[in-house]
């Protein structure tokens, strides 16, 4: 007994979840950052935590761009190459130096 030909993956699946995937975590960068500034300003402006607020703003236009970058690449068709390592290690570190932008803001 012969099976039937598996059928040929559709590729564009997978780089249409991953562009989804960038998208959701550009909102949840974003929402990180706004409650950043609203915890650095809720109890009026002090110089640690406006700096500390710059910091964190300066690492979400980072991430922000590095996935604008990678959403027009999945967007553009066909099979994407694969995410560079230079742009891998770039969104990797701004998401742990907000993440420790945090710790700082909540102490």
């Amino acid at each position: 007994m012969t099976r039937p030909p598996a059928p040929d993956r559709d590729p564009g699946l997978q780089p249409e979840r991953t562009r989804l995937a960038w998208r959701r975590t550009t909102l949840s960068s974003t929402v990180a950052a706004v409650l950043a500034v609203k915890a650095a300003l809720h109890d009026g402006p002090h110089p640690a935590g406006v700096i500390t607020c710059a910091l964190c703003c300066a690492l979400w236009l980072g991430f922000l761009t590095v996935a604008h970058h990678r959403i027009r690449t999945l967007a553009s068709g066909g099979i994407p190459p694969a995410l560079s390592p230079r742009q891998a290690v770039a969104a990797v570190l701004c998401t742990v130096a907000v993440a420790a932008c945090a710790a700082v803001l909540v102490r």
